[in-house]
């Protein structure tokens, strides 16, 4: 087929507003949460080897597995808002959003 009669592919970005560029910024925002747990997890090794009292311990793991919760609800509103943004029909929409649901039910 020549190239002048070859249909090109939609990218992410024409095709759903927010798709390809909210997708990145909620990656970063995930990642930034990441390596933010990532340095309280290593606190509190520190803090455990160090012998730190267990409630204050305690204390840092509660903090800890909050902000690993943030960062599920972040990556899962991601997730409803490329599937709303990519939907088709009202139809898909909902039954987007319904998995999306099921996630949540699954593993919150």
């Amino acid at each position: 087929m020549p190239a002048s009669t070859a249909k090109p592919k939609p990218d992410a970005q024409a095709t759903a507003p927010t798709g390809g560029v909210y997708r990145a910024e909620h990656q970063r925002d995930v990642v930034n949460r990441l390596k933010r747990i990532e340095g309280q997890v290593r606190g509190l090794i520190d803090m455990v080897e160090s012998g730190r009292p267990c409630e204050d311990v305690a204390q840092q793991m509660s903090a800890a597995r909050k902000a690993m919760d943030k960062a599920f609800y972040r990556m899962m509103a991601c997730s409803v808002m490329e599937a709303v943004s990519a939907s088709q029909s009202e139809e898909e929409t909902v039954r987007e959003v319904e998995r999306s649901t099921k996630i949540l039910e699954k593993y919150a």
